[in-house]
């Protein structure tokens, strides 16, 4: 039980390292990429590759863990990261946008590779306490919201003249910190696992209608989330807000998105995962009702802090209700589809953001989400209650 415990916080640890490199790149890419573009329509190419890398990587990832393990692939992932912030930064020194660009291309990968931390907590837990260690890891998101932003001020003047080199810099480093708390993690080999009894034939398994509630619902609500987030500077600063004010929002969404994990497991485990998910999507709606009551600046921020907070509802029970789908000798191939299908949908989310606020509007665009939010309840209620055939 102890060593269990000692392998949900290591996890949760290196989430909130992952998570500080991912919001540090977020709110630098966007600043940095209008600087060194010479399209502006270019200027957030920084963060749709950092989407991007993280759905492609998450295919190969699952792959690899059934091979080698978490440990090792998490490993790799970290180095992965390390890499991203280096080359990021020799973009930045050197002036080159396709550098900076491609650095985060490959921190996307690391979320990726990271994204299966959850997962791995779960496996130290045991299925019957999954809602609370995905909901501990998860949390460890929440040192992020703070911590991104200060990395990314703090190393901003670090090195005279080269203008958030250093804040690359320092995030390599954390990277280095996150390879020596993945050193003390328990190695779990998923080939003992799938050995451990008989498994359903893909087709079979993407064949529950829970299995495909769970995987549509997830995809759903990550992807209203990171449209809106994605669109919300543009908005702000459409309606005449300063520049000052995006950072505040953004980082109290940030804390909305991880605080409710240190009370989403025990909902979880008295209400069940279904309902939990479609109180995310009734937060949802609410964030999309603020938006439509006004465009000053506690708006945006009650409306992108009840969306962080639906987010978190949807991905935490989503998590632990897919865990309740596959037998441990199937866990390995439903993980990797949903990521893929989670992070892809996400993927054509964060490109379509602009553009959609560009035809529509900051209304506009939270509008045209609702029929897809309803759709996921619709499905939530309907499917979600079914028993997984295990």
């Amino acid at each position: 039980m102890i060593l269990r415990q000692h392998n949900v916080l290591l996890l949760a640890v290196t989430q909130a390292l992952m998570q500080t490199a991912v919001v540090m790149s977020v709110a630098v890419g966007s600043v940095m990429g209008n600087v060194l573009a010479e399209n502006e329509r270019l200027a957030t190419l920084p963060i749709a590759l950092l989407i991007i890398g993280t759905a492609i990587a998450s295919l190969p990832a699952g792959l690899a863990m059934r091979r080698w393990g978490r440990k090792a692939v998490f490993v790799v992932g970290t180095l992965i990261g390390m890499t991203g912030s280096l080359v990021a930064a020799t973009g930045l020194s050197q002036g080159s946008f396709l550098l900076f660009a491609s650095g985060h291309f490959f921190l996307g990968a690391y979320q990726g590779i990271a994204n299966y931390y959850r997962f791995a907590a779960v496996e130290s837990e045991g299925n019957t306490t999954s809602g609370h260690a995905i909901s501990w890891v998860v949390a460890g998101g929440l040192v992020a919201a703070f911590l991104g932003p200060a990395l990314g001020q703090w190393g901003r003047d670090w090195i005279p003249h080269q203008l958030f080199v250093g804040s690359y810099v320092a995030q390599a480093l954390l990277s280095v910190v996150a390879l020596i708390v993945l050193s003390q993690l328990a190695p779990c080999s998923i080939r003992s696992l799938e050995a451990s009894g008989s498994a359903r034939s893909l087709r079979e398994l993407l064949g529950q209608p829970v299995l495909q509630a769970t995987i549509f619902c997830t995809a759903a609500g990550y992807s209203v989330m990171v449209m809106v987030m994605t669109a919300t500077p543009l908005a702000m600063l459409g309606c005449g807000l300063s520049e000052s004010s995006v950072t505040p929002v953004i980082q109290w969404h940030v804390v909305g998105m991880f605080a409710p994990s240190f009370f989403a497991g025990p909902l979880i485990a008295r209400f069940g995962a279904p309902r939990v998910m479609q109180l995310g999507f009734m937060l949802f709606v609410g964030h999309i009702l603020i938006v439509l009551l006004g465009i000053e600046f506690l708006h945006f921020l009650s409306a992108l802090i009840l969306l962080g907070v639906g987010w978190n509802f949807v991905f935490v029970a989503g998590t632990a209700l897919l865990t309740q789908t596959y037998r441990p000798a199937e866990q390995a191939k439903v993980q990797t589809v949903n990521e893929f299908a989670v992070f892809g949908l996400v993927a054509v989310s964060t490109l379509s953001a602009g553009w959609l606020h560009e035809q529509f509007g900051w209304a506009g665009l939270n509008l045209a989400l609702f029929p897809l939010l309803l759709m996921a309840a619709i499905a939530m209620h309907r499917f979600g209650g079914h028993t997984a055939l295990k």
